[in-house]
């Protein structure tokens, strides 16, 4: 059941509009004078279900009379009792119809087989039999009242919740069969729809459209709310709490409107439906012309099967294709062992050796070897493949190793730096965790002169590179037209989070754009970030400039560089990331608040905000060109002229040899200190400085030394080892001499 989805009514509105319930009546062999009530319950099946209809039956008997029911009278009151598909249950149906005392032919038993609209759309009352509590609304008495058919039920909890009697229906208390009576004679008077029964089944329409909108829309809006995990730079819905209430009491239905002249797929296969089932009730009114309503045969006297045994017969055949599919997948999951250990060892082995020769074959790094260029797209999981790019010039980075994508190379970060199997280091630094694991070590996955990376976010926003876009960014690397520079493509003020954000874009500088994303405390996070990192005085404030003359920045991750220049900027972030991370780790553990987040849900990605800014930084005060690309057409504009920012570069900050002395001493410190307390620098990469080699060179030595002393001893113990003295050697004897044998025989 599609519980709470307006499908129902919908549904119900496009079959009334395409069938006409006097035509069905004439089909079913229904007088338009008959008073028809449909008994109908709970779609699950359990025992006591024939109580429930015997109660029912029972109320039902004593205004028979009403309608003088009599043999050849054309105004009868008709029960059609719909449940299950069982053709025993009908002829133990039809024996206490008997035992009770009504007339043949009018008790019917109709199974549910997908046929409810034809049966409600004929009935003049719905009756709701089942009294078991229920968790959910039945959608049969939603239904019934789109139908505008006046309903009576049991006031169980769910009913009480959604219907008030007397207005929406009628209720009685379980179990009481005068009350069902007396609602009932409410409901019909001389063999129709009294004028209250009337007002309530329009009532119930009404109601049903919208009856159970705020509960889905609040429901599924607090679900999403608790479940979702938008991105860092996402703007935020209002919560559920705050839905206006002209919004959440009702469907918006003319998202549903469909103009009555066009044919829907739905109307399409609600007609090829309805034709067989017309196929089948004509056999039901055949049936009732010559036999009545029960009949206690199989077959009808034109050979034909009832109705009832098709749909045993239907329930066998259901039932038989469920058990030999879960046999076939019972099969499918059992161990067949068809080697010995021995021969799984070798297997294995044998696969562990060619593992290398396998990876080396792989037809996207072999496209990749000989290009000048190589875009890598950071990603979480599954939910981001879409959005993944296929081809030699791009790669994935998975930032999960159960999330990487099957049949490709694409990088595990986890697996390069432990660091990123820390669900909370993952979430803070976001790309800047795939950046650090790709530098670690990077000569053994990329061997290309350049460098790029692109947001699968990119691809979301349309805002990446289109394939002639590609092409002639490649051109411009490989030609070295713009010499050693950081090309972006997707700009600061293009952004819809940054226009929304903040208002008037335009007229903000970098540094007050990057507070209104980052909860208004970006400069204070990076002049204190600066001061550690430097060892500046407490009393410093500045900031690298960062000057408005019309140019735009990168955002969104999405960049290409020379990859000397990334391990040069991946050198920078970790010193900053750790310097940020010392700061503010403690807090955002304790308070699990991030001074960076303007909402609850951003606290979780604190410094990615932050970090998404920093190439710009890095970029522009380390003199590199900035190039900005258009990614439909091409065009390549600098930004922020180098010759307009001479007076305004921090050089002396982000020069190379500084920041190599910078990462020297920190990699010096975690070799000798070992310091105890939570550091993250050393966790972020290598750690290398001329100790380092100095270390790995004496250790090198060490070895070769080692092994030239085992070589040694080798051939002295093999000099000097005891030797087995020969034992000595069998020498056969000489043959005898002639007269040696002459005498021999004569002595004999």
């Amino acid at each position: 059941m599609r519980y709470g989805s307006p499908i129902e009514t919908w549904e119900v509105e496009h079959f009334m509009a395409t069938q006409k319930r006097e035509d069905l009546r004439e089909q079913l062999g229904l007088n338009l004078t008959d008073f028809v009530i449909v008994v109908t319950g709970s779609p699950f099946i359990y025992r006591g279900v024939w109580l429930e209809h015997t109660l029912v039956m029972q109320a039902i008997l004593p205004l028979m009379s009403e309608l003088k029911v009599e043999s050849g009278k054309d105004n009868q009151l008709k029960l059609i009792i719909m449940s299950g598909n069982s053709s025993a249950y009908d002829v133990a149906l039809q024996a206490i119809a008997r035992q009770l005392g009504f007339p043949s032919g009018s008790v019917q038993h109709v199974g549910v087989d997908g046929h409810e609209n034809i049966i409600l759309s004929i009935a003049d009352l719905v009756i709701y039999s089942s009294l078991h509590e229920e968790q959910a609304f039945p959608a049969i008495l939603l239904r019934a009242m789109s139908f505008e058919k006046p309903i009576i039920a049991p006031n169980l909890t769910i009913v009480q919740k959604y219907i008030e009697d007397g207005k929406h229906g009628f209720l009685f208390p379980v179990g009481n069969v005068n009350m069902i009576t007396k609602a009932v004679s409410l409901a019909m008077l001389n063999g129709r729809l009294s004028v209250l029964a009337h007002q309530i089944a329009s009532a119930g329409r009404l109601h049903a459209r919208d009856v159970m909108a705020s509960d889905v829309i609040v429901g599924y809006g607090t679900l999403l709310e608790n479940v979702l995990q938008f991105p860092s730079e996402a703007v935020l819905p209002l919560p559920a709490s705050e839905i206006p209430v002209e919004v959440k009491k009702v469907w918006q239905w003319d998202l549903f409107a469909v103009p009555s002249e066009s044919r829907t797929e739905f109307q399409h296969q609600n007609i090829r439906k309805n034709s067989v089932v017309f196929q089948v009730e004509d056999l039901w009114k055949s049936r009732r012309h010559m036999a009545g309503f029960v009949s206690g045969s199989s077959y009808r006297k034109d050979g034909m099967i009832e109705l009832p045994y098709w749909e045993e017969q239907r329930a066998n055949e259901i039932a038989e294709d469920i058990k030999i599919r879960e046999g076939d997948q019972l099969e499918e999951r059992s161990i067949e062992p068809k080697h010995t250990w021995e021969d799984v060892y070798r297997s294995v082995k044998r696969v562990e050796r060619t593992k290398d020769e396998l990876h080396e074959r792989d037809d996207g790094e072999m496209e990749r070897t000989g290009q000048t260029l190589c875009i890598y797209e950071p990603y979480y999981g599954p939910g981001t493949w879409p959005f993944l790019h296929q081809g030699a010039l791009y790669r994935g980075i998975g930032l999960a190793t159960e999330g990487l994508r099957n049949g490709t190379d694409d990088v595990d970060a986890p697996a390069r730096l432990p660091l990123l199997k820390d669900a909370y280091y993952r979430d803070v630094l976001c790309e800047y965790g795939a950046y650090f694991s790709f530098a670690n070590r990077v000569d053994q996955i990329h061997k290309n002169p350049w460098i790029g990376f692109q947001s699968w976010r990119a691809v979301g926003k349309k805002v990446s590179l289109s394939a002639v876009v590609e092409k002639e960014l490649i051109n411009a690397v490989t030609a070295g037209r713009h010499g050693n520079a950081v090309y972006f493509w997707v700009r600061m003020d293009k952004d819809v989070k940054h226009t929304t954000r903040g208002s008037a874009f335009q007229q903000q500088d970098f540094w007050s754009f990057c507070d209104a994303t980052n909860a208004g405390n970006c400069r204070v996070v990076f002049t204190n970030a600066f001061k550690r990192m430097y060892n500046l005085p407490e009393s410093w404030t500045g900031l690298p400039p960062m000057p408005l003359d019309g140019d735009s920045w990168s955002v969104q991750h999405s960049w290409v560089m020379p990859t000397s220049s990334f391990m040069e900027l991946v050198m920078f972030a970790r010193i900053f990331v750790d310097s940020v991370d010392a700061q503010h780790y403690e807090e955002h553990q304790k308070n699990g608040t991030c001074c960076l987040s303007m909402a609850k849900i951003e606290n979780q990605h604190c410094y990615c905000r932050l970090l998404e800014l920093l190439v710009n930084v890095w970029a522009y005060h380390s003199a590199r060109m900035m190039v900005y690309v258009n990614p439909e057409t091409g065009l390549m504009q600098e930004q922020h002229r180098l010759e307009n920012r001479k007076g305004q570069m921090w050089v002396k900050w982000f020069n190379f040899s500084r920041l190599k002395t910078m990462d020297e001493d920190l990699a010096e410190e975690a070799d000798y200190d070992h310091p105890a307390k939570r550091w993250l620098w050393p966790r972020t990469g290598e750690i290398f400085w001329q100790g380092t080699y100095e270390r790995e060179r004496q250790q090198n030595y060490y070895l070769k030394m080692l092994k030239k002393r085992r070589s040694k001893q080798k051939v002295d113990r093999m000099r000097i080892k005891y030797r087995q003295k020969t034992l000595g050697k069998y020498r056969k004897p000489p043959p005898p001499e002639v007269g040696d044998k002459e005498k021999e025989d004569h002595a004999a």
